[in-house]
């Protein structure tokens, strides 16, 4: 497979996503085809023609499985049914939108796109992600940036930032975030999180 841009690739801040201009639709799909499930560290995002090409680091795979394992713990105290589906490849040909979130979930069961994505953000610059998951219309985005989570809700085809998870509303972003800021290691902040989520509420 030849890949062709407009322009040569060039990180669109220092250390951060490589980015391709003039990338067909035909050859996005392929190369998430030829990469498969054996490049599980390569995020690609493709917005009309636009390609970022991202790797991602060792700490940012811990977080990310971190606040995975932490909001799965969430679920199973709480009996709410949550189905992930990790770093799945998600498009839509019509809208010339595809990516992988760092992990994502559906309360029920999957159709064309996950009920929650979640993004770890460690640096900035490339694509607009809501702007991708918008065309995509995945109903909620979880961004973990600066030790919070910030939520954004799909409203009239635009995101809005929200206080709370309307998907989720008993999870409590506040302990949530503070259980994953202040982690020494999964382990421990898992027995954490469990105690806390049993401790009675007042």
């Amino acid at each position: 497979m030849t890949i062709s841009a407009s322009s040569s690739p060039e990180p669109a801040v220092a250390g951060g996503p490589v980015i391709l201009n003039g990338v067909s639709w035909d050859c996005y799909e392929s190369l998430v085809e030829l990469l498969g499930d054996d490049h599980p560290s390569l995020r690609l995002t493709y917005r009309e023609g636009s390609l970022e090409i991202m790797t991602t680091s060792p700490e940012h795979e811990r977080l990310k499985k971190l606040i995975a394992r932490l909001l799965e713990l969430w679920a199973i105290e709480l009996g709410v049914r949550l189905e992930g589906y990790g770093a799945a490849t998600f498009k839509k040909k019509a809208k010339e939108r595809g990516l992988e979130p760092d992990e994502c979930y559906v309360l029920t069961e999957l159709t064309e796109v996950p009920d929650i994505a979640i993004e770890v953000v460690h640096k900035h610059g490339g694509i607009d992600k809501l702007d991708v998951y918008a065309g995509l219309e995945v109903p909620e985005v979880w961004f973990w940036e600066n030790e919070r989570l910030a939520v954004y809700a799909l409203d009239g085809g635009e995101y809005q930032r929200r206080e709370r998870s309307g998907l989720l509303p008993g999870l409590d972003l506040d302990e949530f975030a503070d259980v994953t800021h202040n982690a020494k290691d999964q382990t421990s902040a898992l027995q954490d999180y469990r105690e806390r989520l049993r401790a009675p509420r007042r």
